[in-house]
């Protein structure tokens, strides 16, 4: 799928700041930690894994660089999969000013005109960041693969490692293409690929929306719908991995924090196989969710109109803490297994703790009481830092579109239906549409044929309240 940009005017996104109540500058005590840390260096002790040539690959900009991925074939068949993930406890002081502070935080927040980061610059964009030619202290993850894609045994170690490359998704797609992807990512496309097919017959459900993003351009800023790379989605699939061997893990050892969602609802499968019958979706009878929603085109608009209704199967996202008895609910409907959080500490707090529980389960260590302590409160602090870091994200497109569409009001613009609403009393009928020059999605009066091409008029652009609206006549 094409990148499609329109330009808009200068917008001032530190009124969202306010209006949501973001974190400002760290207060100067955790700052005085976080360069005590960062001068410090990695901890003494950890195994010396600089021989392995790791490489980083993430958007272009990233600078807070969390995982470092090298891949090899085992001999006799199979593989091996090293994923060293940023050791982050090793410079936070359990029960220090800085710690106190992430948990104010919970996660990376980003808005299109800079970060508001759960770890100060010294620490996610210095020292801690696995940036390339230096020495940086990680966790080092070792999953070996049979030739199918299970796993037939996981190992993790505090280490340190050094990265050879920062490499871009665009740049290694390329790569990809030419056929010369480089060395340790040379079996990426066939691994992930591999793992992406055992997910959809485990009955996972990834949904690859194409993404609304707001980037600087010239002085103004660009809104982007841009549709994910497969080399994207073959990354994911390693973090993935590295989630569910953490997962077994914790259950194994009877103590933990899985990240969990049910299992769809037979009602919504009902409903979306009624949606894919209506929109001229193939599902073929006895085929998993996943499967058939790998199979369609996010660039469609009967594929985006399938995918916005594929979204309702994957409700109740939580974090899911547990010392002693199992939870109740131990998988991940979206994963198609148990799944934990553990590839991204320098953006999300709940990884660190989560971490520091599976260090000690596979060194047959106890486990921190610091991190142990932790677990039950983290629910809390991730529920409200996710909901702030998507109230972010949204009012930031809200405000682009509304910015890049005031004045066009009344104009007819080309749309597709992604989604109705259901019907109700004393309401209009209505759904939301897809406008692809802008790519924006917005509320849109009137009775709307799902997955149908319509044209649909411009009927509010307000950047005060940040709300855009159509009609279907």
């Amino acid at each position: 799928m094409p990148i499609r940009r329109m330009w808009a005017p200068r917008i001032d996104f530190d009124s969202l700041r306010r209006e949501l109540s973001l974190p400002g500058e760290f207060p100067a005590e955790a700052l005085t930690e976080a360069e005590a840390a960062a001068a410090a260096g990695p901890p003494p002790g950890a195994a010396d894994r600089t021989d392995v040539p790791f490489v980083t690959i993430d958007p272009a900009s990233s600078q807070d660089l969390d995982q470092a991925m090298h891949l090899s074939r085992r001999p006799g068949g199979g593989y091996r999969v090293l994923y060293a993930i940023a050791d982050v406890a090793s410079y936070v002081r359990p029960g220090g000013p800085l710690e106190t502070e992430t948990w104010v935080r919970g996660q990376t927040i980003y808005l299109p005109d800079g970060r508001i980061p759960l770890h100060p610059a010294v620490l996610s964009e210095g020292s801690v960041s696995l940036f390339p030619d230096v020495d940086r202290a990680a966790v080092v993850w070792t999953i070996d693969l049979d030739a199918d894609g299970a796993t037939t045994s996981v190992g993790l170690e505090r280490a340190v490692v050094r990265s050879r490359a920062k490499l871009s998704y665009e740049a290694v797609q390329q790569q990809v293409d030419a056929g010369t992807p480089p060395e340790p990512l040379a079996l990426l496309p066939e691994l992930g690929a591999l793992l992406a097919a055992r997910a959809a017959e485990r009955g996972a459900v990834n949904l690859p929306l194409p993404e609304q993003e707001v980037e600087p351009d010239n002085g103004g800023w660009r809104l982007v719908l841009r549709a994910p790379l497969a080399i994207e989605e073959h990354n994911a699939q390693i973090s993935l991995l590295t989630g569910m061997a953490a997962a077994e893990l914790m259950l194994g050892a009877g103590v933990g924090l899985l990240r969990t969602m049910p299992p769809p609802k037979p009602e919504a499968v009902a409903k979306l196989q009624a949606a894919a019958k209506s929109l001229g979706v193939l599902w073929p009878a006895g085929s998993q969710v996943g499967a058939v929603v790998a199979s369609v085109d996010p660039a469609s608009p009967r594929g985006a109109a399938f995918l916005d209704q594929a979204a309702d199967l994957l409700r109740g996202a939580a974090y899911t803490p547990f010392d002693g008895t199992p939870p109740e609910q131990t998988g991940h409907g979206g994963v198609g297994a148990p799944y934990a959080h553990v590839t991204a500490p320098l953006r999300r707090l709940a990884d660190r703790y989560a971490t520091e529980v599976c260090l000690a389960v596979a060194a047959g260590e106890a486990i921190p009481e610091w991190a142990r302590a932790a677990l039950p409160r983290l629910p809390k602090a991730m529920s409200e830092s996710d909901r702030l870091a998507g109230s972010a994200d949204r009012a930031a497109i809200d405000l682009a579109e509304a910015v890049l569409l005031h004045g066009r009001v009344g104009e007819l613009f080309d749309a597709g239906v992604v989604d109705l609403d259901n019907p109700s009393k004393g309401r209009p009928p209505q759904g939301t549409v897809a406008i692809d020059e802008p790519a924006v999605r917005a509320r849109c009066l009137g009775t709307l044929p799902l997955g149908a091409r319509i044209q649909a008029r411009l009927t509010v652009a307000d950047p005060e309240t940040r709300k855009v609206q159509f009609e279907h006549p």
